[in-house]
């Protein structure tokens, strides 16, 4: 379990994320949404550990500030948003690299090593191309490989940034569908922050609306996607129906 209680962020003192408090059970998936700026991209950093913050974020009694670098390694793997990956490098070096808070000091990677990244690329379906350069991979390419290096991380705790930007509709789905499984399968805590309420409607468990560093609401989809909710935080009227084929809300924003 991911446990995130009185969380605050600040750059150059002014204030990014203003008291979090929210856990993220075993097996669930919780989607971050929010407008542009509201703290999404902030709140996953923070996690991970890549930004100062004051507050607590523990898992298994664990306090994270209390965790060096590599340690902490071993209880969150990330998949960023749009990053550049080292170009010259393997699609199966680049993979392998998730399993570095594991290797010994000469860095070796056993057998179990190279069959967990084997299993990585299957499961994003990059296995086909595991030899080529990571400079020669599209956008979408690239960002199955994000997902298959943390999977090979092997940690309880799996943060995603906007996972499915530049991905097409079949990646998309395939990807969330992984995503979803992984959580169920391996009792993962999944943290995911998305632009599309209606992919957070189908593949969260529970969804966290973030506005100006804040969470505005927090409950399952058909209690956070409220027409009124969402129109306020968006600044957007919307309608919110049932989904046609399945039992989740959708929804449709309006013209102005």
């Amino acid at each position: 379990m991911l446990n995130i209680k009185n969380l605050f962020v600040s750059y150059n003192q002014r204030e990014i994320l203003h008291n979090i408090s929210f856990d993220v059970n075993n097996g669930e998936v919780l989607a971050l949404i929010g407008p542009n700026g509201a703290g999404k991209s902030t709140l996953i950093r923070a996690v991970s550990g890549v930004i100062e913050t004051r507050g607590e974020i523990q898992t298994d009694g664990k306090n994270f500030h209390a965790m060096n670098p590599m340690e902490r390694a071993r209880y969150v793997a990330v998949v960023p948003q749009a990053i550049s990956l080292p170009p010259a490098f393997s699609v199966w070096e680049t993979v392998l690299m998730g399993r570095t808070p594991y290797l010994g000091f000469l860095g070796n990677a056993s057998k179990h090593d190279e069959e967990l990244v084997h299993d990585s690329l299957s499961r994003v379906n990059a296995l086909a191309f595991s030899e080529r350069r990571v400079g020669e991979l599209s956008g979408g390419e690239q960002q199955r490989i994000l997902l298959a290096r943390a999977l090979c991380q092997s940690t309880p705790i799996l943060l995603l940034d906007e996972p499915t930007s530049h991905l097409d509709l079949q990646y998309q789905v395939s990807l969330l569908d992984l995503v979803r499984d992984l959580a169920k399968e391996n009792n993962l805590a999944v943290l995911v922050a998305m632009h599309d309420l209606n992919l957070a409607a189908r593949y969260a468990d529970r969804i966290a609306l973030m506005v100006g560093g804040n969470i505005k609401a927090i409950g399952k989809p058909k209690e956070v996607l409220q027409p009124d909710i969402i129109a306020d935080a968006y600044c957007l009227p919307v309608q919110v129906v049932k989904h046609p084929f399945l039992d989740i809300p959708l929804v449709l924003p309006e013209s102005k």
